[in-house]
């Protein structure tokens, strides 16, 4: 089978396609025909080796994908040929996304509708599971409360706008670029900023009649967080979703007490090491907003396999909107 290998830590360039050899899976896994595989930001710092998460080499990296079954444990309720969505361990050489064939822990394998595309499945799990945990469980976001969500053409960001929407919040987004605002406004938000040609905090103070916004959805820091701080709300809520700027901000913990705001981190993959529970009424309910059309991700870009260097190159960069395909 063929798969993109890391075998140096640098660059998209650096990768490999490969011929590998389609050994049997390991013990307890499944085995899937990938047909399609999402590209995250987080692949772009594995492959550098800037991740938290360090693989050792060589590796393959890719953590989201959908496609069919070839084989399945016994006992693991999956079926050859079910049509399945997954999350991956990149912790071996034929164990990531960015191959023809990948192999899965049974618990993170969930069969998908016969009508939803694979590229739909292979976007859906990560960004709308973020985007649920970090405005539901963390902020507890309330109907009629004001979110502003940062980054809103991005993956995570596009899933926070339409999971905002739905809990009949009214959101304000920012984005970068005259298209990309008209992106978020495509996905409902009701009112949009373009952060590099106006401060979005006093932006954010006028609409909100200088109340501010409840909740902001931040997966960039930096200045972003540093200016958030100036439009949150009495009681208002910050959740840290990740530094896509490069910089880590610091919070003023005076200031977060001068003003009465809560600071809250969102890790979502600590959800399934401690509280697993958690992510399957979730996932149902992510699900039950897909099938009502409230939920649909934004794909910006299909790819194939071969070019997978370039689709990276593509998110890391910051050249795409939503989640960028490579398909098999």
């Amino acid at each position: 089978m063929k798969a993109w290998v890391v075998r140096e830590l640098g660059g998209p360039e650096t990768m490999r396609f490969e011929d590998v050899e389609g050994n049997p899976p390991a013990e307890g896994m499944v085995r899937i025909a990938v047909r399609a595989s999402a590209i995250n930001y987080f692949d772009a710092l594995m492959v550098a080796g800037q991740y938290q998460t360090k693989p050792e080499l060589p590796f393959v990296p890719g953590a989201e994908i959908s496609g069919v079954v070839e084989s399945a444990p016994r006992h693991s309720g999956f079926n050859s040929g079910d049509r399945v969505s997954a999350l991956l361990d990149n912790g071996g050489l034929t164990r990531g996304g960015y191959a023809e064939v990948a192999d899965a822990n049974p618990v993170t394998v969930q069969r998908i509708a016969d009508d939803m595309p694979f590229d739909d499945a292979a976007a859906f799990t990560l960004i709308y599971q973020t985007a649920w945990f970090g405005l539901h469980r963390r902020a507890k976001l309330l109907s009629g409360e004001t979110l502003l969500v940062h980054a809103g053409a991005g993956g995570v960001g596009s899933a926070a706008i339409q999971l905002g929407k739905a809990a009949r919040a009214m959101v304000i987004a920012t984005a970068g670029s005259d298209e990309k605002t008209a992106i978020c406004r495509q996905l409902g938000a009701d009112h949009v900023i373009n952060y590099k040609t106006q401060d979005f905090a006093p932006e954010v103070i006028k609409i909100t009649g200088g109340r501010g916004a409840d909740v902001i959805f931040d997966p960039v820091g930096g200045d972003v967080y540093d200016r958030s701080t100036k439009c949150v709300a009495f009681e208002g809520r910050i959740v840290i979703v990740g530094f896509a700027s490069g910089r880590i901000p610091q919070a003023a913990a005076n200031h977060v007490l001068v003003k009465n705001y809560s600071v809250v981190g969102l890790h979502w993959g600590l959800y399934s090491r401690r509280a697993p529970e958690l992510i399957t009424p979730a996932a149902e309910a992510l699900m039950g907003l897909y099938e009502s059309g409230k939920a649909k991700p934004l794909i910006s870009a299909h790819v194939p396999l071969a070019e997978a260097p370039r689709a990276l190159a593509m998110v890391a960069g910051g050249k795409s909107t939503g989640k960028v395909i490579l398909t098999i």
